[in-house]
């Protein structure tokens, strides 16, 4: 099987129930670019992993990411998500509905997520996935490490910029943010981190103070 092939099959490997196939068509309705099946399958996977009871999640979008979170979490566990779009985040409400997944287990924040996140509470989370402005990355990381318990991940979206990331030529201020962040998160003592090619691949790391 050839590398497109097992991509592709890699791709189809998270499959999406109805509740989430609404919310990425509510998705592309608002112009938001949700995680891949795949990726998302992949976040369920790490809340899984760490049997999640608070996870914080920059980018709310229309809650495709968050309904994968969700179900990875335990069933009590409780998601914060920080968003400037407040219509988006009532889509997202929408999905969690549609999902029947109870109110008091998402809290929606909406906000810049520099301004928000320094007001959460320190080392009290089990995982940080972060899909907001990618400029951004960087100053989250910190923010992340802050908030994670030790043994906790953080997580950012996108990070190989739709394949520009290996590209030597490309200089955009996306790019450069998104090399900039992976290279603080690999040299980072108290990291131990992998970057998945899944979707626009997904850069997490392992908290270990």
């Amino acid at each position: 099987m050839g590398n497109s092939a097992s991509q592709e099959y890699a791709e189809g490997f998270g499959t999406e129930d109805q509740a989430l196939a609404a919310a990425r068509a509510r998705s592309e309705e608002f112009g938001c670019e949700p995680v891949s099946p795949a990726a998302g399958n992949a976040l369920r996977f790490l809340a899984a992993a760490l049997d999640a009871r608070a996870v914080v999640e920059v980018g709310t979008g229309a809650g495709v990411s968050g309904l994968w979170l969700l179900a990875g979490m335990r069933a009590e566990g409780i998601l914060t998500s920080v968003d400037t779009e407040a219509e988006h985040q009532r889509a997202a409400r929408q999905g969690f509905r549609d999902a029947e997944i109870a109110p008091a287990r998402s809290r929606l924040i909406n906000g810049a997520a520099l301004e928000v996140l320094p007001r959460l509470t320190d080392g009290a989370y089990d995982l940080v996935f972060v899909d907001g402005p990618k400029s951004q990355y960087h100053d989250c990381l910190g923010e992340a490490l802050r908030l994670l318990r030790p043994g906790g991940i953080v997580a950012f979206a996108g990070a190989l910029g739709r394949g520009r990331v290996g590209e030597a030529s490309a200089r955009d201020p996306e790019t450069v943010a998104l090399r900039e962040v992976m290279k603080a998160v690999r040299e980072h003592e108290q990291l131990v981190p992998t970057l998945i090619p899944l979707g626009e691949g997904l850069l997490v790391a392992v908290y270990r103070p």
